[in-house]
């Protein structure tokens, strides 16, 4: 290893400036920091987020619960502009209380029910609308199985490699290595798996695809970091020919626009309200 530090923890940890992308709005302790509701549309479902990874799940799962037919998808997509610290309003704290997107009200009951966690609001509207979630006990273990292996898997990829990888005010061999060490290993974790099915819980488009793609299948087209080259993600044919199969459905080329800030104009929806606004 090429970088060694001097660095000793101290007896009691302090907060200290860190740097990096997100080094404004990083702090120790949860709470809103100001009073600001949250708007309110016209639909049953209203999205607080953002297109990241974990924001893309979500307006991918509403447009394809929306292609399927059901009409009570309806959904308002808010635009939560985390670097300026909007997860932090009293509002967005009162839906989710980790400041984290996405974030779902479900209005169409009363008292109106709130959702956090990707993982969370993904099973929460399967289950509300009965679909992209097998009903037979078996598929529905294989299909939750993949769904909780992303959440778990996915903080390595993100805040670690992507973090050291990317957003990290200075590069360091070590984490790097680290990271990209276990990135790998989950690649060749769904290579292996994409080898024997078509989709990741076996022949069915399910939730669990909905889930992992945002990730893994960006990462391996090259749209998550700028990292394919580095990861030799050609290596991973399965998980290529998955990942561009999804990438073409009509509703994962729709909810990949919303809440969407950056990149090509003509990719760009920051709200969402009617599905005209997609174009």
């Amino acid at each position: 290893m090429s970088d060694r530090s001097s660095y000793v923890p101290p007896a009691v940890w302090q907060p200290a400036p860190s740097g990096g992308n997100f080094a404004s709005i990083n702090r120790p302790v949860a709470g809103p920091t100001h009073d600001k509701a949250l708007p309110v549309g016209q639909h049953p479902l209203q999205l607080y987020s953002l297109a990241t990874p974990n924001g893309v799940k979500i307006t991918i799962m509403l447009e394809e619960l929306l292609a399927l037919g059901h009409a009570g998808a309806e959904y308002d997509a808010w635009l939560i502009r985390i670097s300026e610290g909007d997860q932090f309003s009293s509002g967005f704290v009162e839906v989710n209380p980790n400041s984290k997107i996405p974030a779902l009200l479900d209005r169409s009951v009363q008292p109106p029910v709130r959702v956090f966690e990707s993982g969370a609001i993904l099973l929460y509207l399967a289950e509300k609308f009965g679909a992209l979630l097998p009903s037979g006990h078996a598929e529905r273990a294989e299909t939750l199985n993949w769904l909780f292996w992303q959440m778990g898997s996915a903080p390595y990829l993100g805040g670690g490699f992507g973090h050291f990888y990317v957003y990290a005010p200075e590069k360091f061999e070590y984490p790097i290595n680290r990271f990209a060490m276990e990135a790998k290993r989950q690649l060749d974790v769904l290579d292996r798996r994409l080898a024997e099915s078509r989709f990741i819980a076996g022949a069915e488009y399910s939730i669990a695809d909905i889930a992992i793609w945002p990730w893994y299948g960006a990462l391996v087209l090259n749209e998550l970091y700028g990292a394919a080259e580095f990861l030799s993600v050609h290596e991973y044919t399965h998980v290529q020919r998955w990942a561009r199969e999804i990438a073409q459905r009509p509703a994962v080329v729709r909810g990949r626009r919303v809440n969407r800030t950056w990149g090509d104009a003509a990719t760009q929806v920051p709200e969402r309200h009617q599905a005209s606004d997609l174009g």
